[in-house]
């Protein structure tokens, strides 16, 4: 080898070791970059005091030692963004849906029912809705304090304080200078350790009586314990203290529609019977956790904080954004983190299965419709019990499979599949219904269609079952200028 070939080889071996240490000084710089991070946000997380008692219900306090986290949750303010079907804007679902007034009929939901609004009006819509009724004249009103449960960071002080029985007893307005903020930091954290903490005693007692222990779930299950805390079905037995609404997550047989279902029938519950059909009927609540439980999402490990809470960056830290919302709102940091397509096809590939499952539902509804005016026209014909308790069951299991599909937050999205089987299911047994309804008025001489009365706007629907929406609203408008004041002055001291 002559003198010239040897320097060139020398010199493209120069040149591959130079780029080879360029690479390695640029990952350890990565490293160091990384080592450098993690050890500002351990000291982040570890390093404050905290000064205020433990559950400090006052979200303010809670913000000037995290003042990123406060500062997102503070936008759950913002009511602007509405997706096609939902968001957080305020939607007059019975307006939307008059069909609902019907559904409903007897109970409280035919007279106000909204599209939820972010947490941070959680106390003032609970003040609001006409569901928590007015007490009249010394009467009290027929909401019991159990309402309150979810809706303020004040609830887990008192529970301590009093027991979860002690809470629970009572009408709701009572309460009313004890629950002031709304939902929050101590909701959710341990204020010692800012640990994920279960605060409401229901989840646990639900856990307990489904043969679970709470103390052995992972830090990911916490991440959706601590909204499953609220956002599932419930309802209040009136057998475990006497004189109490106690507040019960009916999971003791699982957590299907069909588990919860059996669970009511073993106890002979009724939520309320219906004005028309005279059914004994099922209110599905929110069941958000339980169909979740059932999608794609939850079996392969992804939280509710996952997607509604995702992580953000901010000034070099890494924290849980607060502003607690739709993903659709937030594509980049929550679905875009595993799903790498365009924000666009994202939002059209759920917005293409909620339009498939409403297509469904509408029919669904309308069956329905029909099943409590041809019950109603049945007993008008003079039906007898024996004639009519199959089919009322049948309009209870239609009926509860419906609501269980529908009263949920984003259940077309946290497990379609499963949302479209109960409606489905729903539609196939209210068919029946129906089948049963025409041979019984037959059997009472009647041969005719039972024509469903124009129900086609709220206001009309709840005049057929006769509402005064314009009394109820007045007397509850004249309640709240009385109370709030001295609610809202309670708050100041």
């Amino acid at each position: 080898m002559n003198i010239n070939e040897l320097l060139k080889k020398k010199s493209w071996l120069g040149w591959v070791l130079f780029l080879i240490t360029v690479v390695a000084v640029f990952f350890l710089g990565l490293l160091a970059s990384s080592i450098i991070e993690r050890r500002s946000e351990a000291v982040f997380a570890y390093a404050p005091q905290i000064t205020f008692p433990p559950n400090e219900p006052d979200n303010s306090k809670w913000g000037e030692i995290f003042p990123r986290e406060y500062n997102s949750y503070l936008k759950t303010s913002d009511t602007s963004f509405r997706s096609r079907y939902n968001g957080s804007a305020s939607i007059d679902m019975l307006e939307t849906n008059p069909e609902m007034v019907i559904l409903w009929a007897g109970y409280s939901f035919s007279k106000d029912y909204r599209q939820g609004r972010g947490h941070y009006y959680s106390v003032t819509d609970i003040r609001q809705t006409l569901r928590t009724g007015t007490p009249v004249n010394d009467v009290p009103s027929p909401a019991p304090n159990t309402c309150w449960t979810c809706k303020s960071s004040n609830v887990p002080g008192i529970i301590e304080e009093e027991g979860a029985a002690g809470f629970y007893r009572g009408t709701w307005e009572k309460r009313g200078k004890q629950i002031i903020n709304p939902i929050g930091c101590a909701d959710c954290h341990d204020s010692k350790t800012m640990n994920l903490r279960i605060s409401r005693q229901a989840l646990l007692e639900a856990y307990k009586a489904a043969g679970k222990d709470i103390g052995k779930v992972s830090f990911q299950e916490m991440r959706s314990l601590v909204c499953a805390q609220c956002h599932v079905e419930y309802y209040f037995n009136k057998n475990i203290v006497e004189g109490v609404d106690y507040l019960v997550f009916p999971w003791k047989n699982g957590l299907t529609a069909e588990d919860i279902e059996r669970y009511y029938d073993e106890l002979r519950f009724t939520d309320w019977t219906h004005a028309l059909s005279r059914a004994p009927m099922l209110k599905a609540q929110h069941p958000d956790y339980e169909v979740y439980m059932t999608g794609t999402h939850a079996s392969r490990g992804v939280s509710c904080a996952d997607c509604h809470m995702p992580f953000i960056s901010e000034g070099g830290q890494k924290f849980t954004d607060h502003h607690i919302q739709s993903p659709l709102n937030n594509v980049a940091n929550s679905c875009q983190v595993c799903h790498r397509e365009e924000t666009e096809r994202l939002v059209n590939d759920v917005y293409l299965r909620q339009d498939k499952i409403m297509e469904s539902r509408k029919i669904l509804e309308g069956l329905l419709v029909k099943c409590h005016f041809e019950a109603k026209a049945a007993w008008d014909k003079g039906a007898k019990e024996d004639q009519m308790k199959e089919i009322l069951n049948d309009i209870r299991r239609a009926q509860w499979r419906w609501d269980f599909a529908t009263a949920g937050h984003g259940n077309s999205f946290h497990s379609p599949l499963e949302t479209l089987r109960l409606i489905t299911s729903g539609i196939s047994i209210a068919s029946e219904a129906r089948l049963k309804l025409s041979k019984v008025l037959v059997s009472l001489g009647y041969t005719g269609e039972v024509k469903v009365p124009d129900i086609s706007e709220k206001a009309k629907a709840q005049r057929l079952i006769g509402l005064d929406i314009e009394k109820l609203t007045e007397e509850k408008s004249e309640f709240l200028k009385k109370v709030v004041p001295v609610w809202n002055k309670s708050e100041a001291n």
